[in-house]
């Protein structure tokens, strides 16, 4: 409802004022006037008198005041479990009879005036259309979801309709609701006799020829000190099998050792065998997917002495399983192999010469090299070795630098936000002299005098060529570590960066002109498959209107077959309802006349957590219930429920709003005007006047 008022900044009396000024500027101009007969100038002096009085009017500035009232009515969101595990101990005639009483208590809140919404985990607002597959239960994100959604909002209650089975995300009794959470349990308390895998532990990164650990965790409910046989299949055949005699505390625990006999993506299936009276054989057998590579990446740091920071690497690059770390310091040997993806030359060369043979010598061979410089570096020498930076100084003198971010370094990702932390380390020891660049040169870590921030690269990269190498000028990276330790009680921004800065050296450069592959290795059963591909010129220069035959082949060597274009830069292609099982695919594309082809692996996963567990937790909604002083109702208590509902219905809330207008500024009033003055002066001109 709109309400208006005028609102006058002079005594009311002003108003008469300017009534009284048209009458006056009206009568002066018309009452000696005989050309027009009486009727005439009365009418022309009435125009004139309005005209002039509105004038005057708008000159005192007038305010009109509007109040405008909106009524919003309470909430009541239905938060629906939508979970595979709502349909295993009901049947859909059940289903059905619930969710059709369900919506005639909608319809009776809504001609309440109550706004009712639907919340599900896949976003369903229609009670009819509402399927049961969601593969996992995170009741706290579904909660949390509609606490965030109606924030400032006029939300009164929130009716949870659930089996109580959380198995993802937050719990929710733990998540801090501000409405009252009204609790509908649905399904059987009773605990079943079932057995059931309920996790497998592995790496999921193998080396092809080594052993590795495959734990499964064995829960049974009612089969306590029986004996089953717990089979590990690889592809669909047994490879090691177990007796295992169930333990009363409901959990036994099975190790396997696997010999990595194959390269590519392997999937092991841990099975135990079914045993009469079960409730289930669903969830008897859980998948390990691991990836079988053949060798690591082989890293290789020279050093003419021991250093701290030789450790502090080594602690580095040992985090990824993917790299194979050698350490050569002078006197101790020679290179173990013969050829090195990485080769990280740490104060080397220096002045003693000592190991400068070797990284020549590797150099030579197109390996890409990292270098750290240090009191200890032959500057000369590295100016001539490496292809970063061109260093001017005298060797052993040395600055102490502290670092800052290069905020428009973007050659891959970092988390800026992290690397705060930087400015907050102890300095580096960095030889002094004048720094200059070569070519292609990016630089990600600046050098800071003090307080003072310099041009001077601290972390600087070689980009856009196939041997690449990067250069640290400075020593101390292991007081970083430790001071990052002190700070954070972890070991993360320090080593993911320099992580990234060794993963960009030692990877490949891919030359292929057609690539394609998949965002991810892993993707579960209700996800899409998104392949990215892309098609290059001779000069690399990205192509489009490429078109792309696509097959993928399951283990059971059934192919499903794709084809789509390639519009411009990198072309996404999504494919959905993949059943779970490792898929091998093969695309092929005629670039420029010539067939290209490229492959790859992907694996879809089946998560199973919602036949873990068939029993009904009422206790974890009740406590919902309690922590946001709501109530708990079984699924047959609809009626109460709506009662409830109904009875303590929070009332409407008004929101008024006002708006203040200038009455000059109203179109209308100056419409008014124009036509009364025409009016005036058509009838003038009509009648003969000027």
């Amino acid at each position: 409802m709109d309400k208006s008022t005028l609102i006058f900044p002079y005594s009311a009396w002003w108003m008469l004022a300017c009534l009284l000024a048209g009458g006056v500027y009206a009568f002066v101009l018309y009452w000696r006037d005989t050309y027009f007969d009486k009727k005439i100038r009365y009418t022309l002096a009435i125009l004139r008198t309005l005209v002039v009085s509105i004038v005057a009017f708008l000159l005192l500035a007038p305010v009109l005041r509007s109040v405008r009232n909106n009524t919003e009515k309470p909430s009541v969101v239905i938060a629906l479990d939508n979970s595979q595990s709502m349909t295993l101990t009901q049947d859909s005639n059940q289903r059905k009879q619930w969710l059709t009483e369900l919506e005639k208590i909608k319809n009776k809140l809504e001609g309440e005036d109550i706004e009712v919404n639907l919340q599900t985990f896949d976003n369903e607002e229609n009670l009819k259309k509402v399927r049961f597959k969601t593969p996992s239960s995170d009741l706290g994100k579904l909660l949390s979801t509609i606490n965030n959604n109606y924030e400032n909002r006029h939300l009164d209650k929130i009716v949870l309709i659930s089996d109580g089975i959380h198995n993802q995300g937050v719990a929710p009794e733990f998540l801090n609701i501000n409405v009252p959470v009204y609790t509908v349990g649905l399904g059987d308390t009773t605990i079943r006799k079932d057995l059931a895998v309920q996790a497998v532990f592995f790496n999921k990164l193998a080396y092809l020829g080594n052993k590795f650990p495959i734990v499964a965790e064995i829960k049974n409910n009612g089969f306590e000190e029986r004996t089953v046989n717990v089979s590990l299949l690889q592809n669909g055949a047994t490879v090691a099998s177990q007796t295992v005699r169930l333990r009363k505390e409901d959990i036994s625990e099975v190790d396997f050792l696997v010999q990595a006999n194959q390269k590519g993506i392997q999937r092991y299936t841990v099975a135990v065998e079914v045993l009469e009276g079960e409730w289930t054989a669903q969830n008897n057998a859980r998948d390990a997917i691991v990836e079988v590579i053949d060798g690591k990446e082989k890293i290789l740091l020279l050093a003419s002495a021991p250093h701290p920071d030789i450790k502090a690497l080594r602690s580095i690059i040992e985090k990824n399983e993917n790299y194979s770390f050698e350490a050569l310091v002078a006197g101790t040997g020679q290179p173990k192999e013969e050829r090195y993806d990485l080769i990280i030359a740490y104060q080397v060369p220096d002045m003693s010469g000592a190991v400068n043979a070797v990284l020549e010598s590797f150099i030579k061979k197109d390996v890409p090299v990292f270098y750290i410089l240090g009191e200890s570096s032959d500057l000369n020498k590295f100016t001539q070795l490496n292809s970063v930076l061109n260093l001017k100084g005298r060797s052993g003198d040395i600055d102490e630098v502290f670092a800052s971010l290069n905020g428009t370094f973007s050659k891959f990702n970092l988390d800026t936000e992290k690397l705060r932390l930087l400015a907050k380390m102890p300095p580096l020891l960095v030889p002094y002299g004048d720094y200059g660049f070569k070519t292609s040169v990016e630089t990600v870590l600046y050098q800071n005098i003090g307080r003072l921030q310099t041009k001077k690269p601290l972390l600087a990269l070689l980009m856009g060529k196939a041997n690449k190498s990067a250069v640290l000028a400075g020593e101390g990276l292991w007081q970083w570590r430790l001071e990052e330790f002190d700070l954070t009680d972890r070991n993360d921004v320090v080593d993911e960066l320099f992580l990234k800065v060794i993963q960009f050296l030692s990877s490949k450069e891919d030359k292929r002109k057609f690539r394609i592959y998949t965002t991810n290795n892993e993707y579960l059963d209700f996800e899409r498959v998104v392949f990215e591909a892309e098609a290059y010129n001779e000069l690399y220069e990205k192509l489009s209107n490429v078109k792309v035959s696509l097959s993928l082949q399951d283990e059971k060597g059934k192919n499903y077959n794709y084809n789509f274009t390639i519009t411009g830069g990198t072309t996404k292609f999504e494919v959905s309802n993949l059943p779970k099982g490792i898929y091998k695919y093969t695309a092929t594309a005629d670039i420029l006349g010539k067939t290209e082809k490229a492959s790859g692996e992907f694996v879809i996963k089946d998560l199973q957590l919602e036949t873990l567990t068939s029993t009904a937790d009422f206790g974890l909604l009740r406590k919902v219930s309690q922590n946001t002083k709501g109530k708990f109702f079984k699924i047959n208590e609809l009626a109460q429920l709506e009662k409830e509902l109904l009875s303590t219905k929070k009332p409407n809330i008004i929101h008024s709003s006002e708006e203040l207008l200038e009455i000059i500024h109203i179109k209308w009033i100056f419409f008014l005007i124009v036509f009364l003055v025409s009016v005036e002066w058509f009838l003038r001109k009509f009648l003969g006047s000027y």
